[in-house]
C-alpha cells in the first residue's frame, strides 16, 4: 500500500497553505481586529511606515515598528490552531484549502488519521520550520517524501487523497 502513495510536493501545498490564510485565516483575523476595537495592531502606524519606506527611509520605518496588543495576538494565534484542529478532525486530516487540491495529512508510518497530540506538534512545529529563512518548509522540495521540519516533529505526512 505505501508503495502507491503520491506524496504532496512543495507547490501543491503552498497553494493549499494560501487558501486557509484566505479564507480561514484572514477572516478570523478581521473579526478579531473589530472585536479588539481596533487595538490589536496599530495600522495607522503600519501605513507611515510603508510611506518612509516607499520614500527611501527605510530606518524610520524600522524603528517605528507598529504597535501590537499581544493579548489579542494570542487569542488570533489559539484560535487559529483550534479552527485548524477542528477541520483536521472532521475531514479527516485536511483544511479547506488542503480538501480544494485534495491533499491530507496523515500518520507517516501508518497513513491513518493523525492524533490530537500529532496535530498540535505539527502546528507548532510551524515555529520551527519558519526560522533560518523558511528552511523547514523548503525542505519539502528536497526530500523524497516530501516532509517538511513541522512533519517530522509531528511524525506526519502529507499525501495526495486518493
Amino acid at each position: 500500500m505505501k508503495e502507491n502513495i503520491r506524496y504532496a510536493g512543495f507547490w501543491i501545498r503552498f497553494i493549499a497553505s494560501f487558501a486557509d490564510t484566505l479564507f480561514l485565516a484572514l477572516p478570523l483575523a478581521i473579526v478579531i481586529y473589530f472585536l479588539s476595537d481596533g487595538s490589536w495592531f496599530d495600522f495607522a502606524q503600519y501605513q507611515q511606515n510603508m510611506q518612509a519606506a516607499m520614500a527611501g527611509n527605510a530606518t524610520v520605518a524600522l524603528n517605528n515598528a507598529p504597535q501590537m496588543s499581544m493579548k489579542w495576538e494570542l487569542l488570533f494565534e489559539v484560535s487559529v490552531l483550534l479552527i485548524t484542529m477542528l477541520f483536521w478532525r472532521r475531514w479527516r486530516g485536511a483544511t479547506p484549502g488542503k480538501k480544494f487540491v485534495h491533499i491530507k495529512i496523515v500518520d507517516a508510518k501508518t497513513l491513518q488519521d493523525i492524533t490530537n497530540t500529532q496535530a498540535l506538534t505539527r502546528s507548532i512545529g510551524y515555529i520551527a520550520s519558519t526560522f533560518i529563512f523558511l528552511i523547514g518548509f523548503i525542505m519539502v522540495g528536497f526530500r523524497k517524501d516530501k516532509r517538511a521540519l513541522h512533519d517530522l516533529l509531528a511524525n506526519t505526512a502529507v499525501i495526495y487523497d486518493q
